[in-house]
């Protein structure tokens, strides 16, 4: 008999045709609550799910047999790990699994913002340019010699660092800690980097310590030539006061690929010029997915065989 695995938000095509040889599988839910439970969820063993989405004691202690969340991405901050850890039940994600696709990514960000690139294809598609003696767009700085300041050094964060490096960047960070192997100058505290730095990357994990870390105090800090890309979690940045740094010339530019009420931009947001928006996409390279998917199976094979996981979450 195969073991019962609860799906909550749909997972790839890819994946579940492969879950499915191998396990009972159970779900989508259509909202986060046991209502929402599928017939036969009390016998799930493991939950699959994303870091966003709500998994609190309600439901967990709806799920009986439950002895694993897996996280399909890196996030798990809809986890209420204090209920998870008084039951025992362990927690993966996927680990780096994505770290290299959401690294080029986070590049590409800053490069469109700081090089302005989409509101270049703007003014070409608007009709604006006039030849290369008049009518161009203005000068901006190039990213050699620029300052980028990274808000978490882990493993997204270390490899934003090594393709700036490339670009003849200088590169600071905050951490929790510093990372003295590392050839990077550290910041004891965001708004001293921001201060410091002409691009801020926001490469935290989201969590009640980051919640709005970005704030109004540190988007003063970064100075009207700044630029803020975010590639982590929506909730690290507080979406008003970036809206009103933007509007009001506060900083220079930001690109985002995350938001605070995803899929929900503000309109606010929407019409500002010197915003980049992407919808959520860094880690969507075949390769990271692929990645992803495969460290999935193996913690769960992991799981049932009795075995460590290979990508544990500390609870």
């Amino acid at each position: 008999m195969k073991p019962t695995i609860l799906m909550a938000p749909r997972m790839p095509a890819r994946l579940l045709a492969r879950l499915e040889e191998r396990y009972e599988v159970l779900g989508p839910m259509t909202h986060s609550a046991p209502d929402a439970l599928p017939a036969g969820a009390a016998a799930a063993r493991v939950l699959l799910t994303i870091g966003s989405w709500k998994t609190d004691a309600a439901l967990i202690e709806a799920l009986p047999n439950l002895g694993l969340i897996a996280c399909y991405g890196t996030g798990n901050e809809g986890i209420e790990r204090p209920a998870a850890r008084a039951r025992g039940i362990l927690i993966s994600n996927a680990a780096d699994a994505n770290a290299t696709s959401v690294a080029e990514f986070a590049v590409g960000l800053m490069l469109a913002s700081a090089r302005q690139i989409g509101a270049a294809e703007r003014f070409l598609r608007a009709g604006r340019w006039q030849g290369n003696g008049v009518g161009r767009m203005a000068h901006v700085p190039g990213l050699a010699g620029r300052k980028l300041g990274i808000f978490g050094l882990g493993a997204i964060g270390q490899r934003i660092a090594a393709r700036a490096a490339a670009f003849d960047m200088t590169i600071g960070y905050h951490n929790r800690s510093p990372r003295p192997e590392l050839p990077y100058q550290y910041y004891d505290s965001l708004l001293g980097l921001a201060e410091w730095a002409d691009i801020l990357m926001v490469s935290v994990r989201a969590s009640s310590e980051t919640r709005h870390a970005i704030d109004a105090g540190v988007l003063r800090a970064l100075g009207p030539q700044g630029h803020l890309v975010n590639i982590s979690r929506g909730i690290a940045v507080n979406e008003t006061a970036l809206i009103e740094a933007l509007e009001n010339g506060t900083i220079a530019g930001a690109a985002l690929d995350v938001y605070e009420q995803e899929p929900l931009v503000p309109d606010r947001l929407k019409a500002l010029e010197n915003a980049v928006l992407t919808p959520h996409i860094a880690a969507n390279a075949e390769s990271a997915q692929i990645a992803q998917q495969e460290l999935l199976l193996a913690n769960l094979e992991a799981f049932f065989a009795g075995r460590p996981l290979l990508s544990p979450v500390a609870i």
